[in-house]
């Protein structure tokens, strides 16, 4: 079966305002969500055929994809104008993550292993883009601290300035972790798919 990729769609709001007198701080918002795609089958090559016809696409792409994970950054900063300077009072990053996961709806009758294959591969999907949410919630934590740390700027134009700088860098790494990822995973699929599918094969404590 196909290994398994996301989709990466990424869109960094900042707004800005300006205030005064609040205490400097930061906090995530971070959302997950799930949805699913039917696939029929009662063989392998059948529920092969059906991920790579009816999954979801990657970043406009036409090739479908076993599982992915949308994800959605925003986010807002406000500044505070104290002796002349400039500095960022607040700051908070939002990350939804959509989740994007098959079901197989006729599962009754297929065979024990094809639905042996079919459990071990639907668990390496969601992990998989499980770990995708949390690379994405990693990131927007650490964009938040690098904003808070910022040093303070002559005017609130210059900090807003620093601020979407910081944002667009952090965004590009977030891509770059994604995309690392991906390719470790790619490379060791099918090492991982016979490793998990032993371990169900091997029988428990009580079996023995």
């Amino acid at each position: 079966m196909p290994s398994v990729s996301r989709y990466m769609p990424l869109l960094l709001a900042i707004s800005v305002s300006l205030s005064a007198g609040y205490p400097a701080s930061a906090a995530v918002v971070a959302t997950k969500s799930y949805s699913y795609f039917n696939i029929k089958g009662k063989t392998a090559d059948e529920l092969d055929e059906q991920l790579s016809t009816r999954g979801p696409t990657a970043n406009g792409s036409s090739a479908r994809h076993p599982g992915a994970t949308k994800i959605r950054f925003g986010g807002d900063a406000t500044y505070v104008e104290e002796n002349g300077r400039c500095r960022v009072s607040t700051a908070r990053v939002t990350v939804h993550t959509q989740i994007i996961l098959p079901r197989w709806n006729n599962r009754r009758g297929a065979s024990p292993e094809l639905s042996m294959i079919w459990d071990t591969l639907s668990s390496d999907i969601k992990r998989h883009e499980e770990r995708h949410a949390e690379i994405a919630r990693t990131q927007a934590r650490n964009m938040e601290r690098k904003i808070m740390a910022l040093p303070p700027q002559p005017n609130c134009e210059a900090m807003q300035e620093l601020v979407t700088e910081v944002s667009t860098r952090g965004i590009a790494e977030h891509d770059r972790l994604q995309a690392r990822f991906d390719q470790v995973e790619a490379v060791n699929f099918q090492k991982r798919m016979l490793r998990l599918l032993n371990n169900r094969l091997k029988p428990s404590d009580g079996e023995k």
